[in-house]
């Protein structure tokens, strides 16, 4: 169950405007899915897997196994480490969500995450891509973890006559790596990513993304950060420009007897190429702070409230209206210019098996 509230202001009238919308969702904790893994000994140190995993909407029922579209993937294992092909996380995502303690879910999900894969940006491989050809180290470098990610595009291309011009598009193109290092109570991992979402004859626009992420276990708190740059490249024949969205997180998890609190705050700096009424680039702040009982190793309560606060631009138009409204699990309210402030309220039961 999920309550999200958001306040505008006309920047002309000075009048405010307020909406609000109770939904029944299914990621306030861990989006729901269910799936099939099965691994197979070659013998001589190799294994073969599959992987399929679907999402399920549990609150209309209308999503099940007609997908397998959270991960579908096929892989050969050994002392050499892990090819894996399919569909699959990106390795940038792989930070934004563990390094969030929410886990990219629900209304505490850190604003870095929903600007990079926000519908304004349109970067429709953030957090997976398919047609993957990916190669992951093996276990046993001291600590040591890393993965190599190339996603075909599989457009065609056609070669021109002397009447009609050659045709080649790499759209839907993701290539990513992500290095990192975890031994004892530390983790620290590198990722980039770059994605070509249009490229057309008159436009090439390509997101790329480069983040730095770390926790580190001190027993009574485990503590986490981030820092983020996603850049919106536009190449055309006449110039070539890019929108800019740097950001960091700030988080927290304490176990309290059964139980665990969580708390992040995140925020994100944008440039669109219009500053803001201040002179400065307009930016989202967000507060969550929220709590998970364990009733039992596969059954937990929560609830969760995150704050949104916009600054330096109530007349923004562009593309992080639906990332500072919309960041709170599957739905969402939207206004015509960016909102002042957005609350989320999360509360629900999450059963595994």
């Amino acid at each position: 169950m999920s309550y999200q509230s958001a306040t505008s202001r006309d920047p002309v009238t000075g009048l405010t405007s307020k909406q609000s919308q109770w939904s029944l969702a299914n990621s306030g904790y861990n989006s729901s899915r269910i799936g099939f893994r099965g691994t197979e000994d070659l013998g001589g140190g190799l294994a073969a897997s599959f992987w399929l995993e679907a999402p399920i909407t549990n609150d209309d029922g209308a999503t099940g196994i007609a997908s397998f579209n959270r991960r579908s993937t096929v892989s050969l294992s050994g002392n050499f480490g892990e090819v894996r092909l399919g569909r699959d996380y990106t390795s940038t995502f792989w930070n934004d969500t563990v390094f969030d303690p929410f886990g990219t879910n629900g209304s505490g999900t850190n604003v870095i995450s929903t600007v990079g894969g926000s519908a304004g940006i349109g970067n429709s491989n953030y957090a997976r891509a398919s047609n993957m050809v990916g190669y992951f180290l093996p276990p046993n470098l001291g600590g040591f973890y890393g993965q190599l990610q190339y996603s075909f595009n599989e457009n065609a291309s056609t070669s021109g006559t002397a009447l009609t011009p050659s045709t080649s598009s790499n759209a839907g193109r993701y290539v990513g790596g992500r290095f990192g290092y975890a031994n004892g109570p530390l983790d620290v991992a590198l990722a980039v990513g770059q994605n070509v979402a249009v490229d057309t004859t008159s436009l090439t626009r390509k997101v790329q993304t480069i983040n730095l992420g770390a926790s580190y276990d001190l027993g009574p708190v485990k503590l986490f950060g981030e820092i983020s740059n996603v850049q919106n490249k536009f190449d055309t024949a006449l110039a070539n420009s890019h929108d800019s969205y740097k950001g960091y997180l700030l988080g927290v998890s304490m176990p309290v007897g059964a139980g665990l609190i969580r708390a992040s705050y995140s925020t994100v700096r944008y440039n669109e190429g219009v500053a803001g009424l201040t002179g400065e680039d307009p930016r989202v702040n967000k507060f969550a702070i929220g709590y998970v009982h364990n009733l039992s190793k596969r059954t937990a309560l929560y609830a969760t409230v995150a704050r949104v606060n916009n600054r330096n631009d109530p007349a923004y138009t562009g593309s992080l209206i639906s990332a500072s409204t919309t960041g709170y699990g599957s739905t969402g309210v939207g206004f015509t210019s960016l909102p002042r402030s957005s609350t989320g309220y999360d509360f629900g039961i999450r059963h595994a098996f």
